[in-house]
């Protein structure tokens, strides 16, 4: 088993930046890849970004390309979700997942609790 705990969410300004934490324990964490998704009031939750076991490829949602960066330290068992440019529109829970790398949730098998981040205008 693994557990995921988030931190970092709160609320943010338009235009400024959060960054996310999410620890693993319970397993080697360099065998997961790791993703981000997020789910807003009354949406489905979506993909972020993803990084694979080795923080060597990396992939993002359209909407946030170019603005957010996903990155991991292994050592740490530890990943990270750097936010900028942040828009009202990225306002969600966000969960940090562990498992295979892509866009699909069916790929992870691993969710910890969500942290909420909220963007005011």
């Amino acid at each position: 088993q693994v557990q995921l705990v988030e931190s970092g969410g709160g609320l943010g300004q338009a235009g400024g930046s959060l960054r996310l934490s999410c620890a693993a324990s319970g397993r080697t964490f360099s065998s997961l890849s790791m993703g981000w998704f997020r789910q807003a009031p009354g949406k489905e939750r979506e993909f972020v970004a993803s990084i694979n076991r080795s923080g060597g490829l990396a992939s993002y949602a359209d909407s946030v390309s170019g603005r957010f960066t996903i990155s991991r330290a292994n050592a740490k068992n530890t990943v990270y979700l750097q936010m900028n440019s942040l828009k009202p529109e990225d306002t969600a829970v966000y969960y940090c997942a562990g498992g295979s790398y892509g866009s699909s949730r069916e790929g992870y098998n691993y969710w910890g609790q969500g942290t909420q981040v909220t963007v005011s205008s």
